[in-house]
């Protein structure tokens, strides 16, 4: 009889610890949160990116040919509505995910037209 009482403590003490491991245990990655600033900083660096690609473009070709400032601004031009392309495909992705997380599909309004 004195292993009966010793028997249930140590149940009860294994059940305490698989309550702990499972309380302690790393939680599944959720979908990564980005910050209004991070947005915000994505989209300067694209459109920027877009205006460098496109100097760097135009002052070449206008060095290479001798005609500065022609190429230069034409392609800076390009590389302006570059940026904002892709600035417009990233607020379109991020509008997509919010629409997504609220349970919507969110070409809905696309199929309605």
């Amino acid at each position: 009889m004195a292993d009966d009482p010793q028997s249930e403590r140590m149940k009860a003490l294994d059940r305490k610890i698989a309550a702990a491991k499972q309380a302690n245990a790393p939680k599944a990655r959720q979908d990564e949160h980005y910050s209004t600033a991070n947005i915000a900083w994505r989209m300067v660096i694209e459109l920027v990116a877009g205006l460098g690609i496109g100097f760097g473009i135009g002052y070449g070709l206008d060095v290479l040919m001798g005609t500065l400032p022609i190429f230069m601004l034409i392609f800076i031009g390009l590389g302006l509505a570059a940026g904002v392309k892709t600035m417009m495909r990233t607020a379109k992705e991020l509008q997509d995910d919010a629409i997504r997380a609220a349970g919507e599909d969110p070409h809905a309004s696309d199929k309605r037209d």
